[in-house]
Parts: C-alpha cells; structure tokens; sequence
C-alpha cells in the first residue's frame, strides 16, 4: 500500500435515471439496488481499502449529502468529505480534489473513481490498478481504464486505442455512439468502454486543467490559500457558481496529448440504467427479475418488479416492462422506454410534484 496515493470518490449524482428509486434526498450512490447488502459507495471505498489507507480518501459530493457520506462510511474524518455548494459535472468536482491535495499533498499519485459501479473481479482490477500508478508516477500521463466491450452498447463511452501495448495512448474518445457505430467499434476491437475510473499525479492533472481548462484552472488558483480554512465554504461558493459544468472527459481528456489507457476485463458495469441491473440480477424461470419473494407475477415475461420489502405484489400480463414501486411514487413502463423517465420527472416537477422527485 502506497501512503501517497489518495482515491477520491466522485458522490454527487443525483441518479435520476434509477428514479422513482433513486431520490435527490436518498441518490442511487447510497442505495443497495442490486441487492448485496452494500450501497454503491459503501462498496467503492472497500473496493480501494487494499490499495489506500483509509486516511487518504476524500468524497467529493454535495453538500446536502455530507452526512449521508459518513453514515454509509464511518471510517471518514469530515475532513475528507469535500462538499461541492452547486453541481457542476466531473471537471470542476476534480479540480476540487487535485487543489486540496496540492496544499498539503503536492506529489501525491491520485485515483479517481465514480462512487456507484460494479466490479466483480476486484483481484484483476487492483492489479490493473496499480499498472496505471506506477506508470502515472513515472511518466507524463494522464491515465484511464477501459473495458474490453461485450456487447454494442449506446449508453456508453469509447475509447481507440493506439497500438496493442498493455498501456496504449489513446487515438480518440467517442460518446454515446448511435447502434450501428457500436457495432462496428465492438467488430474493430481497437475501442473500449470507457470506464470513467482516472489515475494521474496531483501535478499533471493541474498542469492539465491550466492548459486545457484555464478558467477553471485561475478559479481554483485564485482560492487555494482559503482551502482547507474557514474561508473555504465562501470561496467555494463563487468558485462554483463562476465554473462553468464541464465534464473532464470533454474539458481536458479529449484534448490532451498525455492520455493513456489501460485496457481490462473485470466484470465492470457503471448500473446506469434499470435494463443494467436487469442484466446483472437473478431472474426466475420467465426471465423477472424480483426484488423479494412477496412479489407473485402471472403471464409475465421479462420484466423488473421491485417493490418495498413490506408490500406484497401481484403482476399479471406483462412482458418487458419495469414495475418500480416506493412509498409514494409507483412507476409503470416498457422496458424500451426507460429513457423517458427524464420526461416523466419533469412532468412531475411542472405539475408541482417536486417533493417526489
């Protein structure tokens, strides 16, 4: 274990497409929607505990999520809970971390992950892990994880790599690509998912948002010496409300010369959707997936059921549809129509529904 190696857990999403679930005042990073016994974050810290002390990570999230961050993980100082006054995507959320670390840590090798994914080979993935430190230690790189792809997914991220080498420079990122270009990315076998899990130094991620990113770089720059002092919550406040929301994908990984990626396969999956945790939970012999056995389903195929552990459910005629039920929102839809669940939260909101969301 290397005491100067920090993980900061990126925890500030509100997880909107797991709603009706998934709450702003309880978001998806908090939940055990898979039904492991853990909440996505509890899960993400023990997953780094083999390789950071516990002293050395930090949550970045929002600031009405502090408690719930201590609660799922106890072992924290408030200290190391960074709270974020308003979102604003992953960039200015790192650029957090990287000028806090700087103060007291400047040489510091720094990892940074999403707080709410899976990973079933946690053997496979510590060792690619630690590949990614030591080369981002010992060179002027901007290091990323990819995914070898199982399938044609839209939903996500790619990454081309440059050359067969275990650590490759990276050609190019594309986002979401439509159906028929995952294909062929998935039949090239040069692109892989990209996972969003980052490892650089303290100084080449700065030196990174200076190039890249300077006003963002001049903002944190301007309020470093009121990091980590009673000053900071003010600072942080027009730091974050003068930053503009910028993922760091497009803000510095995209046009950065210094990118690497270190390609594996360790059973990862970001759960972004309910048709992910439609894959990747048990289902019966007509293919439903249940949240519990109080949930009785009759000429009904293919489709997600998950209702509190003190309500009985009872579904007949369905195929390919999510039942997702909570104390005061019951949600209905295909399966193929998942991704109207924003439309559905802002109808909600319009119609003054805003404690529901």
């Amino acid at each position: 274990m290397n005491n100067n190696t920090f993980c900061v857990i990126m925890a500030g999403g509100i997880g909107s497409r797991f709603w009706p679930m998934s709450r702003k005042h309880m978001p998806k990073q908090f939940l055990d929607i898979l039904g492991t016994g853990k909440s996505f974050i509890r899960a993400t810290f023990e997953r780094f505990l083999p390789l950071v002390p516990v002293e050395n990570f930090y949550v970045v999230t929002n600031t009405m999520y502090k408690d719930l961050v201590l609660e799922h993980i106890p072992e924290l100082d408030p200290k190391q809970v960074l709270c974020e006054p308003i979102r604003r995507n992953t960039a200015p959320c790192i650029a957090y971390a990287a000028y806090t670390l700087q103060k007291e840590h400047p040489n510091a090798n720094m990892i940074v992950t999403p707080s709410d994914h899976l990973i079933l080979n946690e053997v496979d993935f510590h060792a690619i892990i630690k590949e990614c430190l030591e080369y981002a230690e010992n060179n002027d790189a901007l290091m990323t994880v990819g995914i070898r792809p199982s399938r044609a997914e839209t939903g996500y991220g790619y990454i081309q790599k440059s050359n067969n080498d275990l650590i490759s420079r990276v050609k190019c990122f594309t986002e979401k690509p439509h159906l028929e270009l995952a294909q062929t990315f998935v039949e090239c076998g040069e692109f892989f998912w990209n996972s969003g899990i980052f490892i650089w130094t303290v100084e080449n991620i700065i030196k990174a948002f200076e190039k890249h990113l300077p006003d963002h770089h001049a903002l944190f720059e301007a309020a470093k010496d009121d990091i980590g002092t009673e000053r900071e919550q003010k600072a942080l406040e027009q730091v974050f409300s003068e930053s503009k929301s910028i993922s760091v994908d497009y803000g510095i990984m995209e046009k950065a010369d210094n990118v690497y990626v270190r390609c594996g396969d360790f059973g990862w999956s970001d759960v972004g959707t309910w048709s992910s945790v439609y894959q990747l939970s048990r289902k019966d012999r007509y293919a439903n997936t249940k949240s519990h056995e109080g949930c009785y389903t009759y000429n009904t195929r293919s489709s997600i059921i998950s209702v509190p552990k003190d309500k009985i459910a009872v579904v007949n005629g369905l195929r390919d549809y999510i039942v997702v039920d909570t104390d005061d929102v019951l949600m209905i839809c295909p399966r193929s129509e998942e991704h109207s669940i924003k439309m559905y939260i802002d109808d909600v909101k319009f119609d003054g529904g805003e404690k529901h969301i």
